[in-house]
C-alpha cells in the first residue's frame, strides 16, 4: 500500500467526518419517517459510533505502522482500505443524491415530497454498498470464460486463454479458491496461456503456498507472463534498495517455478503448425502516476520479421500511445482494468 503522510491521513479523515455529518443530517429526514423513538436513537448512536471508531482505527494504525510485522501491516492496511471505501463510497453518494433531489425538487415543486426524496437517497446510497458487498464475497469467486474470435490465418485453430491481476494477497491463504478456475482453463485444453500482471499486491511473501495450485496450469504449446504495476513493490516501504530487489526478485522467480516465461522486454518465436509466431512481453508501461518500465522497441527488435506479433502489456493505456498505428502487432493482451470484480452484466455476458 502506498505510504502516505501523516498531514494526508489528518485530511482524510477530516473529509470522511465532514461526509458523515453531510450524511448524518440527511438521515435525520429519513428517520423521522419511522414512529420508534428508541430504534431512532439506537441508529444515531452507531451512525457516529462507527465514524469515530473508524477515524481513530485509521489514525492508531498510521501511528503504529513502522511496529507492525510486514504481513500484519498489509492485512490491516488492506482491511482499512475495504472498510473505508465500503462506507464512504455509499455515504457520498448517498448525501449527492438526495441533495440533488431535494433542491430540485425545490426548485420545481410547489411542495416538498417527505417521502420519497429521503427514500430515493436512501436507494442510491445502498446500492453501491450493495456492488462492494458482491464484488468482495461473490464477484472475486465467480469465474467466467470469454470467447472471442481472432481472425488471423496463422493462429486458426490455435486456443488462447488470458488470466490477469490475480492479487493473491487479497486472498490470503484460501489456496482452494483457485482450484475450479485451473480445472476451468486446462478443461479448455489451451495451446498457449498469457498471464499479464498483478501476481500480487506488493509483497513476494504473499505468493507462499500458491505454487502448488498454479503449476497445474496446462498449455500444450507453452504458458508465457507480464508483470504489473503492483509486481514492483512501488506501493511499499523499504528500509533499502537492496530489500526492495530481494522482493521483487522472488515474484520474479515464482513465474518460473510455476512454469511460465516471463518477457521482460522481450519476445519469443516458436512454431505451431509450421507457422511462426512472436510472443512480446513488456514489463509495466502505465500513464502517470504509473511508472513506465517498458521498453517495446526493445521487445519489437527481436522478431521484426515475424507475423503475427501477440503483445502482453499490462496497462491497456500503452495500446493507444505505443502501439496502435504504430507497429504491427496484431493483438494486444493486457488487464489492469479490473474495476473491483464488478461489473454490468448484458445479454448473459
Amino acid at each position: 500500500m502506498r505510504n502516505y503522510n501523516l498531514f494526508v491521513i489528518l485530511l482524510l479523515c477530516l473529509f470522511i467526518f465532514l461526509v458523515d455529518a453531510a450524511a448524518y443530517y440527511w438521515l435525520q429526514s429519513i428517520l423521522e419517517l419511522i414512529p420508534l423513538p428508541f430504534f431512532t436513537t439506537l441508529i444515531k448512536i452507531l451512525f457516529w459510533v462507527f465514524t469515530v471508531g473508524l477515524i481513530v482505527a485509521i489514525l492508531t494504525l498510521k501511528i503504529s505502522m513502522s511496529y507492525l510485522e510486514p504481513t500484519w501491516r498489509h492485512r490491516l492496511v488492506t482491511s482499512m482500505y475495504g472498510l473505508t471505501v465500503s462506507s464512504f463510497i455509499p455515504k457520498i453518494i448517498f448525501v449527492l443524491v438526495i441533495s440533488l433531489l431535494y433542491y430540485s425538487n425545490y426548485v420545481f415543486a410547489e411542495s416538498e415530497s417527505l417521502v420519497w426524496i429521503p427514500i430515493g437517497g436512501l436507494a442510491a446510497g445502498f446500492l453501491p454498498f450493495f456492488v462492494i458487498v458482491y464484488a468482495t464475497y461473490i464477484g472475486r469467486h465467480r469465474f467466467k470464460i470469454y470467447d472471442i474470435l481472432l481472425k488471423n490465418e496463422a493462429l486458426k485453430g490455435i486456443r488462447i486463454v488470458q488470466i490477469s491481476d490475480l492479487h493473491l494477497g487479497s486472498f490470503r491463504s484460501q489456496y482452494k479458491v483457485f482450484d475450479r478456475a485451473v480445472k476451468m482453463i486446462n478443461d479448455l485444453k489451451p495451446d498457449l496461456i498469457f498471464f499479464t500482471g498483478d501476481l500480487v499486491n506488493n509483497y513476494a511473501w504473499e505468493l507462499k503456498g500458491w505454487e502448488e495450485t498454479f503449476k497445474n496450469l496446462e498449455a500444450i504449446h507453452g504458458k508465457f507472463s507480464v508483470l504489473g504495476n503492483h509486481d514492483y513493490g512501488d506501493y511499499s516501504t523499504w528500509e533499502s534498495k537492496q530489500e526492495k530487489q530481494k522482493n521483487f526478485d522472488g515474484i520474479k522467480a515464482f513465474h518460473q517455478k510455476i512454469g511460465f516465461k516471463l518477457l521482460l522486454n522481450e519476445a519469443e518465436i516458436f512454431e505451431i503448425n509450421s507457422k511462426k509466431i512472436a510472443i512480446v512481453g513488456v514489463e509495466n508501461w502505465g500513464k502517470p502516476p504509473f511508472k513506465q518500465y517498458g521498453k517495446l522497441s526493445n521487445a519489437l527488435s527481436e522478431v521484426q520479421d515475424i507475423s503475427p506479433k501477440i503483445l502482453l502489456s499490462h496497462d491497456p493505456s500503452h495500446w493507444k500511445v505505443e502501439v496502435l498505428g504504430k507497429t504491427d502487432v496484431f493483438l494486444t493482451l493486457s488487464g489492469h482494468t479490473h474495476g473491483m470484480q464488478a461489473g454490468v452484466s448484458i445479454r448473459g455476458k
